[in-house]
């Protein structure tokens, strides 16, 4: 069995693509995933499958999703191996975490993406581009920065979602139980 985080995008938020977690849960169960785990509301499952494909779960998750909540979302998967990485190669690892996040794609950041990010960052913002994620430190908080993810999703025409440092920490942590 393979461990897996799914980062789904824009659900309970001001009362859009409403799901309860244990809902969700259930939804995950009933797909045949195991030790299925939600953490707080905002669409972050851990689980465990026999299938290596992680574009064969995001396909099953979504239209499930659909078939049962009535509404399209975008589903990240990350093996939990991936999430490990993700961790490790953190570029501010001695800053404050408060102010850490990163943006995780559901394919390769394109190159171009970097001349984006320059037009729009501020001084008090740091990034860091690899594979499949862009890491942000947003001196000022991430409420204010202009490298959103609405915004690296537009530039980049890529499906992404951004998480904080703590609940990307949080997942590998839930992740690692019972290993």
């Amino acid at each position: 069995m393979e461990k897996y985080i799914s980062l789904l995008r824009g659900i309970n938020v001001s009362g859009k693509n409403s799901i309860k977690m244990v809902d969700l849960q259930k939804r995950y169960e009933a797909l045949g995933f195991e030790n299925v785990v939600t953490y707080i509301q905002s669409g972050n499952v851990v689980f465990e499958s026999k299938e290596k494909e992680s574009q064969i779960l995001t396909t099953k998750i979504k239209e499930s999703i659909a078939q049962n909540f009535g509404f399209n979302v975008p589903v990240l998967i990350r093996e939990k191996h991936g999430m490990q990485n993700i961790i490790k190669n953190n570029p501010f690892e001695n800053r404050d975490t408060s102010k850490i996040y990163v943006t995780l794609f559901s394919e390769p950041v394109p190159e171009f993406i970097e001349e984006e990010i320059l037009k729009v960052k501020d001084d008090a913002e740091e990034y860091f581009i690899s594979d499949s994620e862009i890491f942000l430190f947003c001196g000022n908080g991430y409420g204010r920065t202009k490298l959103s993810n609405n915004f690296l999703e537009k530039k980049s025409k890529i499906t992404a979602t951004t998480r904080n440092w703590k609940t990307l920490n949080k997942l590998l942590e839930i992740a690692s139980m019972s290993d």
